[in-house]
């Protein structure tokens, strides 16, 4: 295995010159490919670019941008030479690119556009190391102007390629050998985290801690030459990066999407990608569309579905048990129900083949006529979401890690999936469940916090010594922070984090995910935040589905004038109300303190950088900032 991500990716690129390695889209709507050849090419001319300009190794290098072709061809280019990306997106906030820029003590920005540069420059002051800005799109008139007032030197990506390809006519072999220099260890770049629990810090991650993952994911993921993979997350993300690297390892093609509904179901058409990964929210909109579909559709075809579907369920669920595809946490002599299963198991096979024919290979074709499995990651992918996609025959495999560990910790394998669990740890990753207070080993079934060591964990949070050691013990074991229990197979099984963990004023500890997930099930529902720190009981802030709210107020024939108002009518509450008690109770397997006592209705839709991190999770932190004046009323 090659020991820095531009030699691993020179290999490739030597091995497949011809392959598509980007698929971009342009202006009018049609993709266009950039050949692993090219790729490359462009990749040692920005950095014999970058060498003309004064770059050295070790410098720290700012790139923030949004998913582009460039992006990835930039930062191939500058890890050639030895210099560390300190990414973030465009939807960086002032004080984010304040904090980041000046604390990475950056000289040298890459942004994506005219925006990015008013923003740093109306920062100048607090950015002293900065002295350079390289624009990906073609810079105006104005962007000269801007940048020359804040005393920053502007060029372009295109402009630097020009450079750099003269650069290298008159040092021949420069790049490479440079590139030839960069070891295992060496820092590839600094991830500053979303912030879900306040502020950022930076994670230093190396060539290794990337390249570690590939080996095992290559096989549990596995691609061939010119398969497609559909990208919708931010590449800055450490899930996304590391995506495109286990797609470039194995020649395949990065294609560039958005996370947003008709954009990608048009790219699933017109690129026909054998593989999805992305956030579980874009596999729940996924799922919420194909129902709200047939809802629309109504009529026979409707009930056909929801036939199929209840069938298709109970199926997968008998097979799962019958055919050892469940988490299991002990001896629980699975041969004995065979007699009981196999008759309901044959009964309904012949009954969900029809399905299939009639009904799930139509929504199969939503996702494309090549497609072979989508990977959740970045977050819990709700088990109402996962079981859907399992009985209808589309493979949903789900991963797990953090930013810390570059950041795949485990997935489940694309061969053999086993529900209930994010997989095994991969290999040179060892996991381990320790007691929260003693640090013990509790072994296997029991829960606690989960523990890694091994080749993807971080080499620490830049500047931060402090915050390492609280996380990485001296034996090198890093707490992720997360509550989990191994099953018999080792798989880990994930039940929530620490952090989030709400403790009642009974002493009652309450995981919020479950319940959160579980209403979230309602098609009323688009988003719930279960709230009750040091309070008696839980209550709920409740993002209800506009779309939904609206039709069930059309046809109850609700007068109102403002959607705002619709909220606060009692029909719409007690519609709420039925949803959550219906779902959060004994039968499914709630206790009675995790039961939602009130809640409250809020009529904006949770955005990134607002209320959601990056990659769409939940920032409890400032949920309980911005939500103060509401949750103080729930538990009056």
């Amino acid at each position: 295995m090659e020991k820095t991500l531009p030699r691993m990716f020179r290999k490739v690129a030597h091995e497949y010159p011809d392959v598509a390695w980007q698929m971009s889209r342009f202006s009018d709507g049609h993709f266009e490919p950039t050949t692993y050849k090219e790729g490359y090419e462009n990749a040692i001319n920005f950095a014999g670019g970058l060498l003309n300009l004064g770059v050295v190794r070790g410098d720290h290098i700012g790139m923030i941008s949004d998913n582009r072709k460039e992006w990835q061809q930039a930062d191939m280019g500058l890890l050639s030479i030895g210099a560390i990306d300190v990414p973030r997106g465009c939807d960086a906030t002032i004080g984010d690119l304040k904090y980041i820029l000046s604390f990475a003590e950056c000289k040298y920005v890459i942004v994506e556009n005219s925006a990015q540069i008013k923003k740093i420059c109306s920062i100048k002051d607090d950015l002293p190391t900065v002295k350079y800005l390289i624009i990906f799109e073609d810079p105006k008139d104005e962007d000269f102007e801007e940048a020359k007032k804040a005393d920053f030197t502007l060029t372009s990506f295109n402009k630097i390629l020009e450079e750099g390809k003269v650069y290298n006519q008159a040092n021949p072999g420069k790049v490479e050998e440079e590139m030839d220099k960069g070891q295992w260890d060496d820092l590839a770049g600094i991830i500053f985290t979303s912030g879900t629990t306040g502020q950022p810090k930076g994670v230093m991650l190396s060539h290794g801690n990337f390249i570690t993952q590939l080996d095992d994911i290559d096989e549990r993921v596995p691609l061939y030459p010119g398969d497609r993979g559909l990208l919708v997350l931010p590449i800055w993300h450490a899930f996304e990066r590391s995506v495109e690297y286990v797609v470039t390892s194995q020649a395949a093609t990065l294609c560039y999407s958005k996370p947003v509904g008709p954009i990608l179901l048009a790219d699933l058409k017109t690129l026909n990608p054998q593989v999805i990964p992305a956030v579980p929210r874009v596999f729940e909109a996924v799922y919420d569309g194909i129902y709200r579909k047939m809802r629309k559709t109504g009529g026979v075809v409707n009930l056909l579905f929801k036939f199929f579907t209840r069938v298709a369920l109970i199926h997968a669920k008998i097979d799962r048990v019958l055919f050892d595809k469940t988490s299991r946490f002990g001896i629980d002599k699975r041969w004995l129900q065979w007699p009981g299963f196999v008759l309901p198991w044959l009964i309904l096979y012949p009954i969900k083949l029809l399905g299939v024919a009639l009904i799930f290979r139509k929504i199969r074709k939503m996702l494309g006529n090549n497609f072979r499995e989508g990977v959740a990651g970045g977050g819990a992918l709700p088990p109402a979401v996962d079981k859907f996609f399992w009985a209808i025959g589309v493979t949903l495999v789900e991963g797990y890690g953090l930013t810390e560990t570059a950041p795949i910790i485990s997935v489940r394998p694309l061969k053999r999936p086993v529900f209930g669990n994010v997989g095994a740890a991969i290999r040179d990753l060892a996991a381990k469940v320790v007691d929260p207070v003693t640090g013990k080993d509790v072994g296997k079934g029991k829960k606690g916090v989960l523990m890694v060591k091994g080749g993807t964990v971080m080499k620490g949070y830049y500047k931060q010594p402090e915050l390492t050691a609280k996380v990485i013990d001296e034996d090198g074991w890093f707490n992720t922070g997360d509550i989990a229990i191994l099953t018999v197979n080792n798989e880990i099984c994930l039940k929530g984090r620490i952090k989030d963990t709400i403790v009642q004023t009974g002493g009652e500890n309450v995981e919020p995910l479950p319940i959160e997930m579980k209403i979230q099930e309602s098609r009323f529902v688009q988003t719930a935040v279960v709230v009750g720190q040091d309070q008696r009981y839980l209550a709920a802030l409740i993002v209800p589905e506009q779309q939904e709210i609206e039709a069930f107020a059309k046809e109850a024939e609700i007068p109102y004038k403002k959607y705002e108002d619709l909220l606060k009518t009692p029909q719409v509450n007690h519609l709420i109300e039925t949803e959550i008690s219906s779902r959060v109770n004994s039968k499914n397997g709630f206790k009675m303190f995790e039961r939602i006592n009130t809640f409250c209705l809020l009529p904006k839709t949770f955005e990134v950088g607002v209320e959601l991190s990056a990659k769409q999770e939940i920032m409890r932190y400032r949920i309980n900032e911005i939500y103060a004046k509401e949750i103080k009323n729930l538990f009056k």
